[in-house]
Parts: C-alpha cells; sequence; structure tokens
C-alpha cells in the first residue's frame, strides 16, 4: 500500500467525511469537489499608528508616563534604525491567532507561521504596532502575551528580535521574543498579524 502510514481509523474516518461510500464514489468520479476549510478572519483590534510619537524616547517616556514597563531588550530595539514610526496617521486591523489556529497543532518555527499568515493574505505588522499596542491594549487579562508578527530587529548584540506584548502580576510589559527563523513558537502562543483593508 503507498500510503501505509495510513490505519484503518484515519482510513474510516476520511470516509466519513467524505460522507459514507457514496460520497468516496462521487469523489472519484470527480462530482465531489473537496475544499480546504477557509479560515475565518477577523478583526481583533483596531489600532493607530503615526499619531504623534514620532521616536524611540518618545515611546519610552509614553510607556513609562502611563505606568508601563518596558524590558531591556524592547527598549534597545526600539532605539534601531529598523524599527519604523508611520509618518502620517493610520488605522491597522490586527488579527490575533494562535500557532496553533494556523495549523501547528505541535508549534512550528517563526518562518514557517509567516509563511502561513501570509497565504492566509494577512501581512506582517508594521514594527510601531508593538509599542501603540502596549499603549491602547491597556485592559489586557493577566498572563496572556502576545507575539507581534513583525520582521525581526537586530539588537546591540546582534540578536535577532520581535516585540511582544504581555501582561503578569507585575503589570502591563512591552518585551520581546527571538526572532530567529528557526524560533519554535508552542501551539498555544498567540500572534497579530495586519488584515489589509480591501
Amino acid at each position: 500500500m503507498k500510503y501505509g502510514e495510513l490505519n484503518l481509523g484515519q482510513v474510516e474516518a476520511m470516509v466519513n467525511k467524505l460522507g459514507g461510500m457514496e460520497g468516496v464514489r462521487r469523489f472519484l468520479a470527480e462530482e465531489l469537489v473537496v475544499k480546504e476549510a477557509e479560515h475565518q478572519l477577523k478583526i481583533w483590534k483596531t489600532i493607530k499608528l503615526g499619531i504623534g510619537l514620532k521616536t524611540a524616547d518618545d515611546f519610552r517616556k509614553a510607556i513609562k508616563g502611563n505606568g508601563f514597563n518596558i524590558s531591556e531588550w524592547a527598549n534597545d530595539v526600539l532605539g534601531k534604525p529598523a524599527f519604523k514610526v508611520a509618518t502620517e496617521e493610520i488605522e491597522v486591523n490586527l488579527v490575533r491567532l494562535t500557532v496553533a489556529e494556523l495549523g501547528f497543532k505541535k508549534g512550528a518555527r517563526r518562518d514557517q507561521i509567516y509563511e502561513c499568515a501570509k497565504k492566509l493574505g494577512l501581512e506582517l505588522c508594521p514594527s510601531e504596532v508593538g509599542p501603540q499596542l502596549r499603549l491602547q491594549y491597556r485592559d489586557q487579562p493577566n498572563d496572556e502575551w502576545i507575539i507581534v508578527g513583525m520582521e525581526p530587529i537586530t539588537d546591540s548584540g546582534g540578536r535577532l528580535y520581535v516585540l511582544r506584548v504581555e501582561r503578569f502580576d507585575s503589570g502591563l510589559w512591552l518585551n520581546c521574543s527571538w526572532g530567529y527563523p528557526g524560533s519554535v513558537w508552542n501551539p498555544d502562543s498567540l500572534l497579530v498579524f495586519v488584515l489589509p483593508r480591501k
């Protein structure tokens, strides 16, 4: 058998999904077309970019001035040339998905996750999304952390990071996660991407 790794239970599940043996007959006769299930991409939050804060120092002051925290790594990343701020006010629609919801039930590498998100029509976030989301997402539940799906930024030590927005008992944070292509994120890791406007 060509697909010897299939067991009888899996074969039976496929037959059931096709609607029994009549569904199998119709599928083989090309009367029944099976389509991949479409992801329902729902806007989770709309945030504003380019709303007055222009420099890394502006963001640092705003974050600390609102009683939020910024990690040493995020503080460093904000000061790098790769961190860009919108030159005019715009709104971006964010979609929030877990790695498992993107189809990776056992977790996946960053490059695999980004490729899947792009196939779904999502775009990487501008780097400004990280600090703006921290400032505009004040009611974040405790123990939640969200990775910003963005191009990684190299810190002063040569390490690749992406920004992360989180809340723990110690408060609301702008932090970082590893941003290497092979960095593995768990199935329950939350990410945000941009849903382009049509």
